[in-house]
């Protein structure tokens, strides 16, 4: 009888002899693959560096009045009497879940400019670090969607610590773009909305108008832009005048396999065995 083959972590368990198999999540050995690996590490804990009300988040989110209920769109699952599931009872519902919340957003620009993290790495990363995320990532914008109440706790950590750069990292929920323009005069992104202003006396950015566009009654400061060396400390991203791509011969070696073996499959899967 012809045994089931190991998946690709089974195997390497198997080469361990009983070792624990510890993901890698991204290969290299330069910063930038260094930095990539921590973020979506989820036992990797994000560093804060700010602190950002709960209601001021729920105001520029825009989806709902802070301290209003949470609308929902079916009721609480301990109500609902469905019918037994083995899925339904290996998968604990997350408390938005539970309750009904509807679906709602939030979106994030990144600049090319030494932002943190790449929409790329930002989507990657939701998917390691948090359950129930409905992600979509284009070249300059990443939408992230989930129950409300378990996006509200989410986003709080996405722009309370590290990966969020007050001035090259933005919260855009429509016409996103300027993400690769160059900065203004205070280092901020390009944004065509003017969501966000630099305040001169405090140091601090402000957001005068939601995700949207629509103003706020009050400017709601999210901290102060981080210095240009910690950004480029921190950053996930290649580029020529910083951390070079091609220096790095582990994640080139590796797109360079994931190509071959997409190629060589696509014409014939049986190609690849042994590969």
């Amino acid at each position: 009888m012809t045994p089931t083959p190991l998946t690709h972590a089974g195997q390497i368990a198997k080469e361990a002899k009983g070792k624990p198999y510890k993901p890698q999540y991204y290969p290299g050995n330069s910063l930038p693959a260094k930095n990539r690996k921590k973020y979506l590490d989820p036992s990797y804990k994000l560093q804060k560096l700010r602190t950002i009300s709960d209601d001021d988040l729920v105001r520029i989110m825009g989806h709902r009045v802070p301290g209003q209920a949470y609308p929902s769109t079916h009721p609480p699952l301990e109500e609902t009497g469905e019918p037994a599931c083995p899925i339904r009872e290996m998968v604990t519902a997350t408390p938005g879940a539970k309750a009904g919340d509807r679906i709602r957003y939030i979106q994030f620009t990144d600049s090319v400019y030494f932002a943190p993290v790449t929409p790329y790495v930002r989507a990657w990363m939701y998917h390691t670090r948090w359950r129930s995320t409905d992600v979509g990532v284009l070249s300059g914008r990443v939408p992230l969607e989930m129950r409300e109440r378990d996006l509200e706790k989410v986003a709080k950590e996405l722009v309370e610590t590290e990966i969020f750069d007050p001035a090259r990292s933005a919260i855009r929920g429509a016409t996103v773009h300027g993400h690769a323009l160059r900065l203004d005069e205070n280092g901020l992104m390009f944004d065509a909305y003017r969501r966000y202003l630099f305040n001169k006396k405090t140091g601090e950015v402000e957001y005068v108008k939601d995700q949207v566009g629509v103003p706020l009654d009050k400017p709601i400061p999210v901290g102060k832009p981080m210095k240009e060396d910690m950004l480029r400390k921190i950053t996930s991203e290649w580029r020529i005048d910083g951390h070079k791509y091609r220096d790095d011969k582990e994640a080139i070696d590796w797109v360079k396999r994931i190509h071959m073996l997409r190629t060589i499959a696509g014409f014939d899967p049986e190609g690849i065995k042994g590969i």
